[in-house]
């Protein structure tokens, strides 16, 4: 559904995407990680042939990206990071101004709009104001909208930021149902917990360049010890330099993580000092700030 072949983007001076090459195949989700600045929306940008890259190939839909990019988008629905529907609208009315642009019949696309107002559970809303809508509706509104041309493939940019954990759980949930009918789906987001429930695979670029690729299982096997223990409070992080347990020892701010097999010798310690602690399985957040490092991105 998406192949990046060697793809290159320099802006002057600067390169901002470096020799990256991936595939995304039909019914899968495929996340792409990275830290602000990384080269993500510059990626997915040229994917969509909203940019031309400076080397390489892009096959969107089977199709040359950019030369036939145009052709490519209209089997793809797309997700912005910040909703951009139209105010003077209702919100049925957003879905079929939408789908005009696709060049969909009015008709067809009045008797669609129930099963897209469904689909984002918003049946009985539309009549509604976009100005009328709290945050998630705003947003399931924006997925459905995505929807309207009925798309092979779906990008989605940082679909539930800013949602409540109930709408956060809504929307995986029809994200999956998504994959589960044949859709196709391309997702950014800097939630680790969500990238590692919905990708079958995953990509993490950083620099421009890709700095690893796999399912997110793999990934964590690959780059991190089995389990972790985070150690935080006051002066946590002053007895774990002094104590030097025998483990690989990351420090974060008030916190002290410790990657290792088998822990349960230093928790055991732990339970006779009055620092915080927490014993869990390393997951994805930890192979991210593994790979691309827990300073501070702008």
């Amino acid at each position: 559904m998406l192949e990046l072949t060697h793809l290159h983007k320099t802006f002057g001076d600067v390169t901002a995407v470096n020799d990256v090459s991936l595939h995304v195949v039909r019914g899968e989700c495929f996340g792409l990680l990275g830290p602000n600045g990384a080269g993500k929306t510059t990626t997915l940008r040229m994917a969509l042939g909203l940019l031309d890259p400076s080397g390489g190939s892009i096959r969107l839909n089977g199709l040359p990206v950019p030369a036939q990019g145009r052709e490519a988008r209209m089997r793809v629905g797309v997700v912005p990071q910040f909703d951009n529907l139209d105010p003077d609208f209702t919100v049925a009315e957003n879905l079929v101004v939408f789908g005009r642009y696709f060049g969909l019949d009015v008709r067809a696309l009045r008797r669609r709009v129930p099963e897209l107002l469904e689909f984002g559970g918003l049946t009985g809303k539309e009549h509604a104001r976009v100005g009328e809508l709290s945050g998630g509706m705003k947003r399931r509104l924006t997925l459905a909208r995505a929807l309207v041309n009925d798309p092979d493939i779906l990008f989605l940019d940082e679909p539930t930021t800013g949602l409540d954990p109930q709408a956060r759980h809504l929307i995986w949930e029809r994200l999956r149902s998504l994959t589960q009918a044949g859709k196709t789906l391309v997702l950014t987001t800097h939630f680790m917990d969500e990238a590692e429930r919905l990708s079958h695979r995953l990509a993490v670029i950083d620099h421009g360049r890709l700095i690893g690729q796999g399912t997110p299982q793999a990934l964590i096997r690959q780059y991190i010890e089995p389990e972790v223990v985070e150690v935080y409070g006051d002066g946590a992080t002053d007895w774990a330099r002094q104590a030097a347990p025998p483990y690989r020892m990351e420090i974060s701010g008030e916190t002290a993580f410790f990657y290792g097999e088998q822990l349960k010798p230093l928790v055991t310690v732990l339970e006779g000092l009055t620092f915080r602690y927490l014993l869990r399985p390393a997951n994805l957040e930890d192979v991210f700030l593994r790979l691309t490092g827990r300073e501070l991105r702008d």
